[in-house]
């Protein structure tokens, strides 16, 4: 896990700034490289996990110096694919690195289609000056570029780092029109800055001679329509065969995902899927394993899920790091968070999660297991229910709008268009899945905790976001996934061996803090001041007035949820950072 930057096509000036920016992601090292032809200029930041020596260090090269690579992720097959070319690359390192550098030599880009990993990497060929760049299936590692009027090319891990290297800081009003409209993060590509973009999840680009070409090669439903059975496009297959392939399938990817050459733990909550995460852990690992398992607490027995945690903890060798949030530790920590988001982040759980990474690394852990991405293979979540009975549900966990659109400025609104998601599936719930898979809540989460981890300089790797498990779990009919009301059906039969009593029937809880509580009370005046800033710094974007109203109403206890008053100080804390420069945020 690592930072990476690059500059193709101009002098390598703000290489240096982009790699200081980036300088949490890669603690262990930093490395850069110019071509000699002055059109490529790489930047690394090491985070070293596999392959301590310099011997991994990067930017790294072939043999002969014809290509140069910066890489960001883990390759977690690198073992075997390494086996597989042995045979025609002599290797100078243990290294998943070069394991990716001398697929792609071998291979070109057909090698993506073998990794098993979280990715983003960039790749000079500096005999045909041409730049071949990727991400990984689902997102998990960000990659965000920048296109100047001239042809040149800057490409970064973070927005920050394009900021330092002097591309302008200007909030896109389109994209933060959709955010406050309709709740969405991520779009198209598209970011909360103008002239930045993000390569999108399972794409790949191409740069030479100034010009730019991104091809698409990897969509779960493409792959999933592959693999599916004659019934509907569904799998057909007997249950048991694929509760047999999937259980097997989970073992194997908690099994890739602690190859490591620093310490490992995990990341736990009360429900489920972190149950499964412990009892695949104590399957690979044997019941001596005893990895440090972290979990986060707010003081707040409504929303803490620390006696469940214990439960599942309390016949294992696995200490627990609680790590506790107070409401006096927000606005410092909501700041900092800001800061290293680059965009709007999801409110104090977001804050939560930081709190853990930094505990984490403050105990000798570097590397953590988290249990993301079920709730979206198996329709854990209560509005798939409603999908599939043909009603309507808006988000889990509230009964009403999550946002305020009445509260925009006319002129703002105006460029809230609504989105367009594709819907490659007949069926509702696979469309569903796949919108938020695609579109929704995966893409907010992973960007939300590639960065919480990172600032921590951590890794987060994410075992049930293995595309193998994805593709088959998304090829089930509804009746596997949601049955006599209960959702993750399939998921919670093929598991009950792995998780203590009352686990596997538990009911959905979604990881909440206390945010509503907290900004109705300890942190009102903190809000308060947060939105104001924001009104001022965004005049013209926001209606003040409406604004007070929603927030009084809130304040004196009416609605179910917060959303929509995060998504206001979200404006406070963006010009808290200054990178909105100070100037006005008129539409």
């Amino acid at each position: 896990m690592c930072g990476i930057s690059g500059i193709f096509g101009a002098p390598p000036t703000g290489l240096e700034a982009m790699v200081r920016a980036l300088g949490h992601r890669g603690p262990d090292g930093r490395g850069c490289h110019v071509d000699p032809s002055g059109l490529a200029a790489l930047g690394h930041n090491r985070l070293s996990i596999i392959d301590l020596s310099d011997d991994g260090r990067q930017p790294m090269s072939d043999p002969a110096g014809r290509w140069w690579l910066v890489f960001n992720g883990e390759i977690y097959n690198y073992l075997e694919l390494r086996r597989e070319l042995e045979p025609s690359w002599e290797f100078r390192s243990r290294s998943d690195t070069e394991v990716l550098l001398a697929a792609y030599v071998t291979w070109g880009s057909a090698c993506l289609d073998r990794l098993l990993g979280m990715f983003s990497f960039l790749l000079w060929d500096s005999r045909e000056r041409r730049l071949f760049a990727a991400r990984d299936r689902f997102g998990v590692k960000p990659l965000y570029l920048h296109e100047r009027p001239d042809g040149a090319l800057l490409v970064a891990s973070e927005i920050t780092a394009l900021h330092a290297a002097g591309v302008e800081a200007r909030p896109d009003a389109t994209t933060w029109a959709c955010y406050l409209a309709h709740g969405l993060y991520e779009q198209s590509g598209g970011t909360f800055w103008e002239s930045v973009r993000a390569l999108p999840p399972g794409c790949y680009l191409t740069w030479q001679d100034g010009r730019l070409a991104i091809t698409e090669w990897y969509d779960v439903a493409n792959r999933v329509g592959n693999r599916a059975g004659d019934g509907g496009g569904f799998d057909t297959r007997p249950e048991s065969t694929v509760r047999e392939e999937y259980r097997a399938l989970l073992t194997d990817s908690v099994r890739l995902r602690f190859r490591s050459d620093v310490p490992v733990g995990i990341n736990l909550s009360g429900g489920l899927d972190s149950s499964t995460l412990l009892g695949l852990v104590q399957e690979v690992q044997g019941p001596e394993s005893d990895i440090q398992a972290f979990t986060f607490v707010t003081g707040d027995e409504r929303y803490d899920e620390l006696p469940w945690v214990r439960q599942m903890l309390e016949r294992t060798r696995h200490p627990l790091v609680a790590c506790g949030l107070a409401p006096e530790d927000v606005p410092a920590l909501a700041a900092s968070v800001a800061r290293s988001q680059d965009e709007p982040f999801g409110g104090i759980p977001t804050l939560a999660y930081a709190r853990l990474f930094e505990r984490a690394r403050e105990a000798g852990v570097v590397v953590l297991l988290d249990g993301q991405g079920m709730d979206e293979q198996w329709a854990g979540y209560d509005y798939y229910e409603a999908a599939v009975n043909g009603s309507s549900q808006l988000v889990q966990g509230t009964r009403e709008s999550p946002v305020r659109p009445a509260c925009m400025a006319p002129e703002l609104l105006r460029r809230a268009a609504a989105p367009d998601l594709a819907a490659p599936f007949p069926d509702a719930l696979r469309n569903l899945q796949y919108r938020d898979l695609r579109y929704t809540k995966l893409p907010r989460a992973l960007r939300f905790n590639d960065r919480v981890s990172m600032r921590a300089s951590t890794e987060l790797r994410e075992p049930f976001l293995d595309h193998r498990l994805v593709e088959l779990a998304l090829s089930q009919p509804a009746d596997r996934k949601i049955r006599d009301g209960r959702h993750k059906w399939m998921l919670r039969s093929l598991v009950q061996d792995l998780l203590p009593g009352g686990v596997a029937e538990a009911p959905k809880r979604p990881v909440q803090t206390p945010q509503r509580e907290w900004l109705r009370g300890p942190l009102r005046g903190w809000a308060e001041g947060e939105i104001e800033r924001g009104l001022r710094a965004f005049d013209g974007w926001l209606d003040a007035d409406a604004v007070c109203r929603e927030w009084q109403g809130f304040c004196a206890g009416a609605g179910d949820n917060s959303f929509f008053v995060w998504q206001w100080i979200s404006l406070g804390l963006l010009a808290g950072t200054g990178a909105a420069g100070g100037g006005s945020g008129r539409a």
